[in-house]
């Protein structure tokens, strides 16, 4: 059966293949899922391999020959399952403790057609795909931060915070018209912590976009804030600096263009948020982290078959919590998004509110009252006092 797992799989990794997802390992060390598709490198055909430890994802392109030897000794030695899709077949593979294989091979019929154009539109979109931030180009904080190395190839096991650091990148060009090119633009970065994201706002703005701009990180650890204030200097970033402090005892000055707040635990988002709106910030990006406030307060009776279960009560309170923070940044005059900012198989916070200042006319203002009532009623349906509302609340009292 050695040879049916060869002839299938020199049958099927190919321009055809749809995706190969390897699973059950042997052994507990061993990663528990690997996913292997077609992808297009410098119009080169190769096969990218993602591997899943723990939180933890590799990835690494090899070409079809070299994968179809992977493919073969991994189910071999290490792996119990392989599930094949491909535009003319599916397959099965499974591999007993003795090693025998056992093979269910499919037509796909027209089904295959499906699965070769979402195939061929994955591949030409790897094809195209820049990154504002280019592999093979050497960014001086990315190799220091290990996330490339000296010839600007990016190290495996950062390529998932490459990722995150060019998404990331790509809400910055969305909000550059609201930015000013006549003046300085303040930015705070709150719970900046090793401060790849920081970094990168700074040179994307500052030394490729040209624009004047003051970036203050603030952090707790005052090891990570030496450590960023030496490569701010190494680097010659003159207007980005890194200070220790508490987000909710911080106070800054009066002027602030952008806040910026990314996985600040809790409540701290909170903090932030009503920070940046009493600044009359233009602009608010934040990813929140650690929803714990509304998991503890939240009690409904309607709702009581559902919030039974601890793990999905945890889950619903988070999106409730996020959902009446973009809310109340309404209710302060801004146009609110909530965007994706990485693949869930990456991380479950993965949410970011976008939030952009608005000028506020009578009309605006009236649904904003609205806003706020509705607020104030679900508040009360659900029990929950969110941090954010009393502290707007205070602001304006």
């Amino acid at each position: 059966m050695r040879e049916e797992l060869k002839k299938l799989l020199e049958d099927t990794v190919n321009e055809g293949l749809y995706r190969i997802t390897i699973s059950n390992p042997r052994r507990k060390e061993k990663a528990f899922k690997i996913k292997i598709r077609p992808v297009m490198v410098k119009g080169a055909l190769l096969f990218q391999e993602t591997l899943y430890e723990g939180t933890k994802v590799f990835h690494e392109n090899r070409d079809g020959r070299i994968m179809i030897d992977r493919i073969e000794d991994l189910l071999i030695q290490d792996y119990k399952q392989c599930e094949l899709e491909h535009q003319d077949c599916r397959a099965t593979v499974l591999v007993s403790k003795k090693g025998r294989i056992k093979i269910n091979r499919k037509r796909t019929g027209d089904v295959g057609k499906g699965l070769e154009t979402s195939a061929r539109i994955r591949m030409a979109h790897n094809r195209v795909k820049k990154y504002i931030l280019e592999e093979g180009i050497p960014v001086p904080f990315l190799v220091d931060l290990g996330v490339q190395t000296q010839d600007g190839r990016v190290v495996h096991a950062k390529y998932d915070k490459f990722r995150q650091i060019n998404r990331f990148l790509e809400f910055i060009e969305d909000i550059l018209p609201t930015l000013s090119k006549e003046r300085t633009v303040r930015i705070i970065d709150f719970g900046c912590g090793k401060s790849y994201l920081t970094f990168a706002m700074y040179y994307y703005l500052h030394e490729l976009k040209e624009y004047d701009v003051q970036i203050t990180g603030l952090d707790l650890k005052e090891d990570v804030i030496d450590h960023c204030n030496r490569l701010s200097e190494k680097y010659g970033y003159d207007s980005l600096h890194f200070l220790k402090g508490d987000i909710a005892a911080y106070e800054g000055q009066g002027s602030v263009d952008m806040v910026v707040t990314l996985h600040a635990c809790d409540t701290a988002t909170d903090h932030a948020l009503a920070k940046a709106v009493r600044w009359n910030a233009a602009v608010i990006l934040s990813v929140p982290c650690c929803q714990h406030e509304v998991n503890r307060q939240i009690r409904c009776e309607e709702l009581a078959p559902v919030l039974k279960y601890g793990i999905i009560k945890e889950r619903i309170a988070a999106l409730v919590t996020d959902a009446f923070r973009a809310q109340l940044l309404e209710t302060e005059g801004y146009d609110v998004d909530i965007l994706e900012f990485i693949d869930m198989e990456h991380t479950p916070k993965n949410l970011l509110i976008r939030a952009v200042k608005q000028d506020t006319g009578s009309s605006r203002r009236r649904k904003q009252e609205k806003t706020g009532e509705k607020i104030a009623q679900t508040a009360e349906f659900l029990h929950i006092k969110p941090t954010l509302q009393s502290l707007l609340a205070k602001e304006e009292g």
